[in-house]
């Protein structure tokens, strides 16, 4: 059994418009803006959480639970840049901008989008950049809280 590697292998990219989040097609992601490389490694943060809903009732004897509502953490970290195209993400992530985050994994970040690959699409409002403190030895980053303003596709199928 093999276990497969994340290094080099996640493409992000940031979409003004997709028209089928759960198809986008090759046209919309060629057309998005890939921000891979101006995320560090650590700074894809899409975090799910489950709410519980109780079951249970006068009669119950054990606390019982169900599955509820989902949401998501959104946070993206980013390098800046030191020429306008490097800084894209810092200039273009301003507060209430909206678009769609889109996020393949498990294929090779130099692999060209293509109808049947499976990516994640979130609908997206960003929230106030942060800038990162400054440290010694580290490039200057920032921080872009997102809100997911809808229901995302999280097992959407790219579209010829």
């Amino acid at each position: 059994m093999a276990d497969l590697i994340s290094d080099g292998k996640t493409r992000v990219a940031w979409a003004a418009s997709i028209a089928n989040i759960q198809a986008p097609t090759v046209a919309e992601l060629n057309a998005a803006a890939d921000y891979t490389q101006r995320i560090t490694p650590d700074g894809l943060k899409l975090d799910p959480s489950t709410a519980d809903v109780d079951t249970s009732s006068l009669a119950s004897t054990y606390d019982t639970k169900t599955v509820g509502r989902v949401g998501f953490d959104v946070e993206v970290t980013f390098k800046r840049g030191d020429t306008g195209g490097d800084d894209l993400p810092f200039t273009t992530l301003k507060y209430g901008v909206a678009g769609y985050l889109v996020v393949r994994r498990g294929v090779a970040f130099a692999t060209a989008w293509a109808a049947s690959q499976k990516v994640e699409v979130y609908p997206i409002t960003c929230g106030e950049p942060a800038n990162a403190s400054p440290a010694a030895n580290e490039v200057m980053k920032f921080m872009s809280p997102m809100k997911v303003t809808a229901s995302p596709a999280t097992a959407a199928t790219v579209a010829a």
